[in-house]
C-alpha cells in the first residue's frame, strides 16, 4: 500500500494560474491584430437589433446582404489599416494634412454625434439584456456598464486592455450556437442566400440600407487606422512603413490576413443573427423588433431558455467590445484632429 508520503504533491494554485496565463498569452488568438476586434465591434448591440429586424421581418430573404457586404467591408477596413500603418497616423491626422479645416471639423462633429448616440443605444440595450438575465433593474445595470467600461478605458493601458478584448470576441460564437438549438431548413437557407424572394418596396429598401449602414460603419474606419498606430507604438523601435519600407511586405500581408479574417468573422456572425431570428421570430409571427433585448426576449418562448441565454450573453459580450471601440474611435479622432500624439503607458 502506497503511503501518503509517496503521493504526488499538487501544484500550487498560484503557479498553475501563472502557467495558464502564460499559455493564454501565447495562444494564436492573443496574437491576432486589430482586424478581429474591429470586426467584432461591428456587431454591437445596435447592429444586432438591425440584423434581428431584418431576419424577423423578411425571414431568410435578407441573408444575401451578408455575402455581398463582406468584400466591401473588408476592402475598406483593409485600406484604413494600411493608411494607419504606412503613415503612422490615424485617419483624422491624415485628413487634417490633406483637406481644408472645414472638412475635418465636419467629420469630427458628425462622428462624435453618431458615436454618442450609438454608445447610448448600446449601453441601454446591455442594461435591458442584463435585467432579463440577472433580474436587476435595467437602469442600475446600464449605469454599471457605463462606469465599468469608463474605468477600464481610463485606467487600463491599451496594450493590456486589447488582450481582454481579443478573448471577448469569442462571445460572437453564441450566435452560431443558437442555431444548434432550433430547426434550420438548410436547403432553403442556401436557396434564399443566393436567390431571395421579396418585394422591393420602401420597407425593404430601408432594411437593406440599415443592414449595409450597420455593417460598413464610419467609426470603424477611424478605429481600424488608430489601432494599427497603437499596435505600432506598443512595439519599441517599430516605424511607420513610409520610413521603414523593408518590413512593408510582411506587414501588409499581416494586415490583409488580419483584416479580411476579422471581417469574415463579423460577417458570418451577422449572417447567423439574421438566420437565427428568421427561423424563430419570423416563423413564430414576430416581425417587429426595435432592440436587441426584444429579440433575445422573444426567443425565449419560441426557442427555449438556452437559446435565449446564448443570444443574451452574446449581446453583453459584443457590447463590452463595441462601447470601448465607439468611445475610443471618437477620442482618437479628436486627438488626431488636434495633432496630439497618443502615449502608450508602459
Amino acid at each position: 500500500m502506497q503511503s501518503s508520503d509517496d503521493q504526488p504533491t499538487p501544484e500550487p494554485a498560484p503557479k498553475t494560474i501563472h502557467i495558464l496565463w502564460a499559455r493564454l498569452k501565447q495562444h494564436p488568438l492573443a496574437r491576432v491584430g486589430p482586424g478581429l476586434i474591429t470586426g467584432v465591434a461591428d456587431d454591437d448591440p445596435s447592429g444586432i437589433a438591425t440584423y434581428s429586424q431584418a431576419g424577423a421581418q423578411f425571414g431568410l430573404n435578407m441573408l444575401w446582404t451578408m455575402p455581398l457586404a463582406f468584400p466591401l467591408m473588408a476592402a475598406i477596413q483593409s485600406m484604413c489599416a494600411q493608411i494607419g500603418r504606412v503613415t503612422g497616423k490615424g485617419l483624422a491626422a491624415n485628413i487634417k494634412g490633406a483637406f481644408p479645416p472645414i472638412i475635418l471639423k465636419a467629420v469630427v462633429a458628425l462622428l462624435l454625434i453618431a458615436n454618442t448616440l450609438n454608445i447610448a443605444a448600446d449601453v441601454a440595450a446591455m442594461g435591458e439584456v442584463a435585467e432579463l438575465v440577472t433580474g436587476f433593474h435595467r437602469h442600475f445595470m446600464t449605469l454599471f456598464f457605463v462606469f465599468a467600461t469608463l474605468l477600464l478605458q481610463v485606467f487600463v493601458p491599451y496594450h493590456r486592455y486589447v488582450f481582454y478584448l481579443k478573448w471577448l470576441t469569442l462571445s460572437l460564437l453564441a450566435y452560431a450556437a443558437v442555431l444548434f438549438t432550433v430547426h434550420v431548413p438548410w436547403s432553403e437557407v442556401a436557396l434564399r442566400t443566393l436567390w431571395p424572394s421579396f418585394k422591393l418596396d420602401s420597407t425593404a429598401a430601408a432594411v437593406i440600407v440599415g443592414v449595409f449602414g450597420t455593417t460598413i460603419s464610419p467609426y470603424l474606419f477611424f478605429w481600424q487606422a488608430s489601432e494599427e498606430v497603437e499596435d505600432m507604438l506598443s512595439h519599441p523601435g517599430t516605424e511607420p512603413l513610409i520610413r521603414g519600407a523593408k518590413s512593408a511586405p510582411a506587414e501588409l500581408r499581416r494586415i490583409q490576413w488580419d483584416t479580411w479574417s476579422g471581417m469574415l468573422y463579423s460577417d458570418l456572425t451577422a449572417y447567423f443573427i439574421i438566420l437565427a431570428t428568421a427561423v424563430t421570430l419570423n416563423v413564430g409571427g414576430i416581425t417587429s423588433i426595435d432592440t436587441a433585448a426584444q429579440a433575445a426576449s422573444a426567443l425565449r418562448p419560441l426557442a427555449g431558455n438556452f437559446a435565449f441565454l446564448l443570444f443574451a450573453l452574446g449581446i453583453l459580450g459584443v457590447g463590452l467590445i463595441g462601447v470601448p471601440v465607439l468611445a475610443g474611435s471618437g477620442a482618437t479622432l479628436v486627438m488626431g484632429a488636434a495633432a496630439i500624439r497618443m502615449f502608450i503607458p508602459g
